[in-house]
């Protein structure tokens, strides 16, 4: 009896499929491939295969009860975890892939440097044709990293660090148990007491009701001034907010974050739509046509509103500000907490100072929220939403 391997992949090279077949030769097995725009093919395939390897919920809830081996081919599982209805097998083994060990710890070595040598910093300085190295700058050599996650991820990413002069590397997990990647390794447990001596934050975790926010504002509060955060695991385990009023306010010198809560954007919401529609708003506020802005309002909304508390809400910051100049930086996010929403973020440079606007969308683009400030004031993610509390209400 032939035992079959469905393979839903585009990415594999010849080499790789070489590869697949000597091992399923070896065990007695018989691998099929397909590209991704032969769904079909694969499903009436894999009607007849005891494994799976592929990253498609489609393809996995037309599986038999036959299939005893569902091989992800991303690193990420929580969506399989999430909806069990998706196996016709309810004893299937799950499994995910370990391949994006390297290519993740290159991008954290990539991203520590840039928070490290101040790059965002330096990049607009140059676009702004200045010529300064003024900026104190830090190394990877003799800095100490904490590493949350001793995974594959978290591993490759020690490796690449020590290589690179690193003074010390602490990783944590949820056994504790050492390994020779890293200088010490506590349990998730001792996170309180490591945080407080850690200089830059390696995030590397899955998305499990344990992690979710494990990263919270308490524990970002216990970060030094100083430190930076890297989030390369999932983006369920950091309270964004938290973080954005921590950066906003000084409190944490740096964060690049590979992974968003959530991600992508809620539908319809395309981050160059939204960048579009915040440029709009900021627009007509620098003209000073508040009622164009309350007429922008979701109509809930804007029967909370008048175009006056518009102006009151924006005036003070843009008659101190002086002539517009340019906008210097854009920041779109997403939240799902409560209603749906997608916020732009602008930074803009006038003549005496830079202004944030901060504007919220619902998924129907339509406005919903609105937050303009000087950005020496030091708003945070937080605040924006406690202003417009006070707005609307």
């Amino acid at each position: 009896m032939n035992r079959n391997i469905c393979i839903y992949q585009e990415f594999l090279t010849e080499a790789h499929k070489d590869r697949i077949r000597e091992t399923a030769r070896r065990t007695g097995f018989t691998p099929h491939f397909f590209n991704l725009d032969q769904f079909e093919e694969a499903k009436d395939c894999l009607q007849h295969c005891e494994v799976l390897y592929a990253h498609s919920a489609d393809l996995l809830r037309a599986a038999p009860a036959t299939l005893k081996w569902y091989c992800c081919s991303f690193a990420g599982v929580d969506l399989y975890c999430k909806d069990p209805g998706l196996f016709a097998n309810p004893d299937c083994l799950l499994t995910n892939s370990n391949v994006y060990g390297v290519t993740i710890a290159e991008h954290v070595v990539m991203v520590t440097l840039m928070l490290l040598r101040r790059m965002p910093e330096y990049i607009e300085i140059v676009r702004g044709h200045g010529w300064s190295n003024q900026l104190p700058v830090r190394s990877i050599r003799d800095n100490e990293f904490t590493i949350l996650g001793t995974g594959d991820i978290g591993r490759h990413v020690a490796d690449r660090l020590r290589g690179m002069g690193a003074a010390k590397i602490v990783g944590l997990s949820r056994s504790g148990k050492p390994h020779p990647a890293f200088d010490e390794v506590y349990p998730i447990s001792a996170l309180d007491d490591v945080l407080p001596r850690t200089k830059i934050l390696v995030m590397a975790l899955p998305s499990t009701p344990e992690t979710v926010h494990i990263l919270n504002r308490e524990r970002i509060a216990l970060l030094p001034a100083d430190a930076c955060v890297i989030n390369v695991g999932r983006g369920t385990a950091l309270d964004q907010k938290a973080l954005a009023e921590a950066l906003n306010s000084g409190k944490l010198a740096g964060a690049a974050l590979d992974v968003m809560d959530p991600e992508p954007l809620p539908q319809g919401m395309e981050e160059e739509t939204l960048t579009a529609a915040a440029q709009q708003v900021a627009d007509l506020l620098v003209d000073g046509d508040y009622q164009a802005v309350y007429q922008m309002f979701r109509e809930d909304v804007r029967s909370e509103l008048t175009a006056e508390s518009v102006s009151d809400l924006a005036a003070p910051a843009l008659e101190e500000a002086g002539d517009f100049e340019s906008i210097d930086e854009t920041v779109v996010s997403g939240s799902t907490e409560g209603e749906s929403h997608g916020i732009v973020q602008l930074t803009c440079t006038f003549s005496e100072k830079e202004v944030e606007f901060r504007v919220a969308f619902d998924p129907g683009m339509e406005l919903i929220g609105l937050s303009v400030g000087s950005r020496s004031t030091g708003w945070s993610f937080s605040n924006l939403f406690h202003n417009l509390s006070n707005l609307f209400s």
